[in-house]
């Protein structure tokens, strides 16, 4: 904790990427924490790759100036996960509640004493009361239509603690990752182009030396995905329209490398694509693939609603900024996860014994909602499917990587008429168990606030800065723009406010690589 990281390179690079609109103590906490949480993963089981002389190994990844990204060959995360979760199973305290899906917080004189689910198998809801509710629900990919996330990043935990009151912050910044397969969305991770893979247009040349000579591939994500976009625009990338792409090439690493340190890209590629890496160059182009933005919350994961805590991508420490850097969002589970676990502990304890007397009463309100707007409503107009499509094709026009005035006030327009016709959806199974389509009318109604709170928020930021990059406003305006943007919920939608940067050991300065 007293470490001096001012001499250190990983902090001023994350600050950096971020364009200076991270919080630098909580950047600094970040990094004087996240070597004891790895190493902790590692006893639970996580299995590190390591160098032939025992030390765990480590790649680079984009806009690092040091070598710090530690990784189980290409399977980092899908690792990370079955660690924390096996280990989890040691524990009988640990009840998990699988198939239940949260549809509200409860509310109390302002606090948060726990939340409402329905129970998928039979279609019932029920309150579930706690002294701390933590948020981890992932980010809102799902607003967008072409994106690497899974199809639950649907934005739930954003758009519950929006209705209770808790401000989200930063949603207009919407990472794009430089390389994803065309049509599918799937990842090809960065640790492609941190072992040496090479980006070429439809020329054969590397065409990053035109756009970030002193990085190449291994440039921040926010400017290779801009420059992969112009590059379709000049006509220099192959395929049209959502088929253009470029191509990620591999081939000189060889077959070797590539079978040990990235397996599972040769897997996808051949099982989606039906080319072999090692003597094709993939086919990738931008994708949609993380929220800088998310619930706001202070250094230990608490939002301004006593009781709730958020921590993960559904959360905006913010040690992110304007843009990510890669390999930092798998750590910030588990350090910040650490810091809002253990307060969201604490803050029970000191709860003490109680009951929530309101309880039944805001459950069943909850369950009323449901049955009325969905359930048991008749004469509805409009099908899920339209107004989700609608939804994503308005995001992708209006908040996409280059944005203008015009295409956000039509996007912000088109996603309040959204809004509105979602009152007349219709649901044709009434059924109870495992009603799917209930599932999908309530993850859509988060969307609607959450893409909604995305795009009144890149509006008012009249400035490019890392993720935001709008045609007319092409520099970016520290003056008038140092600062986060906090969205609140009103009855006339969503309100603005602002909330100073924290700076502390690197003022801000021009970005160069």
């Amino acid at each position: 904790p007293d470490a001096d990281v001012s001499t250190w390179a990983t902090p001023a690079d994350m600050v950096k990427a971020a364009i200076y609109l991270a919080d630098q103590d909580a950047v600094e906490l970040f990094v004087n924490t996240c070597a004891n949480e790895l190493i902790q993963l590692e006893h639970w089981g996580c299995p590190w790759s390591r160098d032939p002389d025992g030390r765990i190994s480590v790649r680079a990844f984009g806009g690092m100036s040091v070598k710090r990204t530690l990784f189980a060959a290409d399977k980092t995360g899908f690792h990370m996960l079955h660690s924390l979760f096996q280990y989890s199973l040691r524990h009988a305290s640990i009840r998990r509640f699988d198939e239940w899906f949260v549809s509200s917080l409860l509310i109390e004189d302002g606090k948060c004493v726990g939340v409402t689910s329905l129970d998928l198998h039979t279609g019932e809801v029920h309150s579930i009361l706690a002294k701390s509710v933590l948020l981890c629900s992932g980010g809102c990919g799902r607003v967008f239509p072409f994106t690497t996330n899974g199809n639950i990043k649907t934005g739930d935990g954003m758009a519950m603690a929006y209705r209770a009151g808790a401000p989200l912050k930063d949603m207009e910044f919407v990472q794009y990752h430089p390389t994803g397969l065309p049509g599918t969305g799937i990842l090809i991770t960065e640790a492609s182009r941190g072992e040496g893979g090479y980006l070429r247009n439809n020329e054969g040349d590397r065409f990053l030396e035109n756009y970030i000579p002193g990085k190449m591939e291994l440039g921040p994500r926010d400017i290779l995905s801009r420059a992969i976009i112009k590059e379709m625009e000049a006509g220099r990338a192959y395929g049209e329209g959502h088929g253009g792409h470029v191509h990620l090439d591999l081939t000189h690493l060889g077959e070797k490398l590539i079978d040990e340190k990235l397996p599972f890209v040769r897997e996808l590629v051949v099982k989606y694509v039906g080319i072999d890496p090692v003597v094709e160059p993939i086919p990738v182009r931008p994708v949609v693939h993380y929220m800088m933005g998310g619930v706001s919350t202070d250094l230990n994961g608490k939002t301004p609603i006593p009781g709730l805590f958020a921590s993960g991508e559904v959360a905006c420490v913010t040690i992110n900024g304007s843009n990510r850097l890669g390999s930092n969002s798998l750590t910030e589970c588990l350090v910040f996860g650490g810091f809002s676990g253990t307060a969201a502990a604490q803050h029970a304890l000191e709860e003490g014994a109680g009951t929530s007397s309101a309880a039944e009463t805001l459950a069943a309100d909850e369950i009323n909602r449901i049955q009325k707007n969905f359930l048991t409503k008749e004469g509805g107009t409009e099908s899920i499917s339209s107004l989700r499509t609608e939804m994503n094709l308005t995001m992708e026009e209006g908040c996409g990587v280059y944005r203008t005035k015009e295409g956000l006030e039509k996007t912000t327009q088109t996603l309040a008429e959204l809004r509105e016709r979602f009152q007349n959806v219709a649901i044709e199974d009434r059924s109870s168990v495992f009603n799917t389509e209930l599932m999908s009318a309530l993850e859509l109604d988060f969307m609607l606030d959450v893409a909604r709170c995305l795009a009144v928020s890149a509006l008012a930021r009249e400035e490019s800065r890392g993720a935001q990059s709008r045609i007319d406003f092409p520099e970016r305006d520290d003056e008038n723009f140092l600062h986060h943007h906090l969205v609140y919920a009103s009855e006339e939608g969503p309100r603005l406010e602002k909330q100073p940067v924290t700076i502390t050991r690197w003022p801000p300065q021009e970005r160069k690589y």
